[in-house]
């Protein structure tokens, strides 16, 4: 009989032994590697490193990014879901900590004659003479603790796992305040650029009304027919409906940044200056290593990463015994009047050691998921950071051709408005027809239209590489 509780023992131990085995798994380690250089340029220095108060000079695109840094919603929100992960971080440190309670109750019990509890209140005597009362009270004070000795670190693995996703929830708010300030910017550019629109279309409306009068005069003298003050005529109605267009887009544009602020619609308050004559911020690339210091979106990435692998040695504690401890402390007593008396004294003490056998396939399942999404935090890493690199080339190639294109519409526009002139001569000398008056001054308003939208494609272009190599949440 001995040697069967013997046997019956080992084996449960060796079941117990076998059952805390975790199952080997594959590791994966993360590429974190990047070129050398966006070119061959070797110059560490790197735009990144001015803060965005000093990268945009306009005082009144601050005044915007400062207002909306305040009381954008989207920001707020992310704020708050910042919050609920500290929450997380201060209950996981709770789950460390032993538990301790206060438990007062009061009830009453009362029991069948003929049951084995029955029968042995009816022959009790709490004194001699005295027997027990029926229904019997019951009143109780007293403390209960409990603790999981956190062995294997599991607790304090979860607690460092949300740590690690607050730290990726901060890092998104930064990546949010990077894109905010730079759709800021990118809207405030292209709310100028229509400003200048407008201002090109009311110039040319001008022109136009000019030359009109000449043709009606000419037309008094039978210099030209009723078709040429027609076609002039026609070609002033279509400048004009133009100026409404614009119009609509300078209201749309400056509802975006309201939108992006958090206000109503309202003016927008701008600088007046002609974007052609604003020069394009200057940007310094420094060198593709620095991208994982410097942008949000990798270290939040980053972040995530190192969550699931201890989200790993999570699901790996379940396969070990769990070491819980409970105490408990009181008085207990069926009359209130015994509780200050030492034999109602209660305390129990209790370790028990616990380890599975029979779960392994939900503890295997719980394993394998944790790998899994490890794995995919991975490839997130990886892929957010090759998606910068390709951002901050993209931009800066941008930024180059962009020079090249700008230099080019300038000659544009300056041979087109010579040719305006030109053309009126030769009109007034009836050395040319109308048609290629109206033509030239088409033109004319189109290259200044594309000349004004390379300029803010340039600008633009700068403030995207900003964003992409990491700068405005500083």
């Amino acid at each position: 009989m001995l040697r069967i509780k013997i046997y019956t023992s080992l084996t449960i131990v060796l079941l117990a032994i076998s059952s805390c085995k975790a199952p080997d798994l594959g590791r994966q380690d993360v590429n974190k590697s990047v070129p050398a250089s966006y070119s061959n340029a070797q110059d560490s220095t790197n735009t990144v490193d001015l803060g965005w108060r000093q990268f945009y000079s306009d005082p009144y695109l601050v005044a915007l990014i400062d207002s909306a840094l305040a009381h954008n919603q989207e920001l707020n929100i992310v704020l708050q879901e910042m919050a609920v992960s500290q929450n997380e971080i201060m209950a996981k440190k709770g789950e460390i900590l032993p538990s301790l309670g206060v438990n007062v109750g009061a009830g009453v019990d009362k029991a069948g004659r003929y049951t084995p509890q029955g029968a042995m209140e009816a022959t009790t005597e709490i004194e001699p003479g005295k027997e027990m009362p029926e229904p019997v009270p019951d009143f109780i004070i007293g403390f209960k603790a409990s603790w999981e000795v956190d062995i294997w670190r599991q607790l304090r693995n979860g607690r460092d796992a949300a740590a690690k996703r607050f730290l990726a929830s901060y890092e998104g708010k930064n990546y949010l305040v990077t894109n905010l300030v730079a759709e800021i910017a990118e809207s405030y550019y292209n709310l100028l650029a229509h400003d200048n629109h407008l201002a090109i279309v009311n110039r040319n409306i001008e022109i136009q009304n000019n030359a009109l009068e000449i043709v009606k005069a000419q037309k008094e003298s039978a210099k030209v027919t009723e078709l040429a003050v027609k076609r002039f005529e026609a070609e002033v109605y279509k400048t004009k409906s133009l100026q409404y267009l614009v119009q609509q887009e300078i209201v749309e544009a400056e509802n975006r940044i309201n939108y992006l602020v958090g206000r109503f619609p309202q003016r927008v308050e701008r600088s007046s200056v002609e974007i052609i004559e604003i020069e394009p911020m200057n940007i310094l690339e420094g060198v593709p290593i620095q991208l994982l210091d410097n942008r949000p979106d990798i270290r939040r990435a980053e972040n995530e990463l190192e969550a699931s692998k201890l989200d790993i040695k999570i699901a790996k504690a379940d396969f070990y015994p769990k070491l819980e401890l409970g105490a408990r402390f009181g008085v207990n007593a069926f009359n209130p009047s015994y509780i200050i008396r030492p034999q109602s004294i209660i305390y129990n003490v209790v370790g028990e050691l616990v380890a599975p056998l029979l779960n392994r396939k939900a503890i295997k399942a719980n394993f394998y998921s944790a790998n899994s999404k490890q794995i995919q935090a991975m490839y997130n890493y990886e892929q957010t950071l090759l998606n910068a690199y390709i951002e901050v080339a993209n931009e800066l190639s941008k930024i180059d051709n962009l020079g090249n294109v700008y230099e080019l519409k300038l000659k544009q526009v300056n041979a087109l408005s010579e040719s305006i002139r030109i053309s009126g001569d030769l009109f007034m000398s009836a050395r040319a027809d109308y048609m290629e008056v109206l033509m030239t001054q088409r033109d004319v308003l189109e290259a200044k239209f594309e000349l004004v939208d390379t300029k803010k494609e340039q600008m633009i272009a700068a403030i995207n590489a900003y964003r992409a190599l990491g700068g405005g949440w500083k």
